[in-house]
């Protein structure tokens, strides 16, 4: 059977009518993560199954959803270009070819970009040559920097909206997103690691593949290394968190807490793996 995995990222992280909402839209999905984050001013949904009940799912969550955000009083530490800033696929237990699933998804984009009235940049393995795959890339500037510029999409309006944006859309590969807290109000340190993790991640083993960035965690007093493993079957945790633990320590600061964000997938499997905060962990 055909089966793949989403991981939606919405711009809302507080609202309790936006969670009550999202978990109606997802009552008939294979749900795996939906959570947010009030610093982050964001939430992730992960639920998984076959192409068709996924792109069922998406949409109605995207009527569920994105009304309730608006980019233009939006404010988090993540960047963000879009009220459903990301949304990957990912196919699961090798059951579809990446170009059948490219073909799928984009017809998704297609059908969201139209309804919405929004532009969609494909991404990852979804890219076709006219822009960048890269996801950094294409949030430069954020949803402010996009504003009144002429676009180039792949899908919708060649203008950002002004209510909710732009959204980056594709297919890709596994990623771990995990985050390392640290006992700092202040997030100089934080991003000073990230910067160091982008520095060397060409050249040391132990930071493969990683995307990093620093942020301020108002609420909880704290500074957080947020970071993403695009290449997760190359890296231990174990290593990466020694070494943010010994850069933390080089400047005074000690680790608070580790956070994983979304879904992992175990190294001896094509199946995927979310592990709660309450340690519960779901296959599929």
């Amino acid at each position: 059977m055909k089966q793949i995995l989403c991981v939606a990222n919405w711009s809302e992280g507080l609202k309790p009518e936006f969670f009550s909402a999202g978990r109606r839209a997802l009552s008939n999905a294979q749900v795996h993560y939906f959570d947010g984050d009030e610093d982050h001013n964001r939430s992730v949904s992960a639920f998984s199954g076959t192409p068709e009940q996924v792109g069922m799912t998406l949409l109605t969550m995207c009527d569920a959803l994105i009304p309730f955000i608006d980019m233009r009083s939006h404010q988090g530490v993540h960047p963000r270009i879009g009220a459903l800033d990301v949304c990957p696929f990912i196919i699961l237990k090798n059951s579809m070819q990446v170009e059948e699933a490219i073909a799928w998804s984009n017809d998704i984009a297609k059908q969201i970009a139209e309804r919405f009235s929004i532009p969609i940049f494909l991404y990852e393995k979804s890219e076709t040559g006219r822009h960048s795959s890269d996801l950094p890339f294409l949030r430069k500037g954020q949803f402010e920097g996009l504003a009144g510029k002429t676009l180039n999409p792949d899908f919708g309006t060649t203008i950002s909206h002004p209510q909710w944006g732009a959204t980056v859309f594709g297919v890709r590969d596994w990623l771990l997103a995990a985050n390392i807290n640290l006992y700092s109000p202040n997030d100089d340190v934080a991003k000073l690691i990230a910067k160091k993790i982008r520095t060397e991640r060409d050249t040391n083993p132990i930071l493969t593949g990683i995307r990093a960035l620093g942020f301020e965690l108002a609420s909880k007093k704290k500074s957080q290394v947020s970071m993403n493993f695009t290449t997760p079957d190359k890296n231990s945790f174990d290593d990466v968190y020694d070494w943010v633990i010994t850069q933390a320590q080089d400047e005074g600061i000690k680790v608070s807490s580790t956070e994983l964000i979304g879904v992992i997938r175990p190294k001896d499997a094509q199946k995927a793996t979310h592990l709660d905060f309450s340690g519960r962990q779901i296959v599929v």
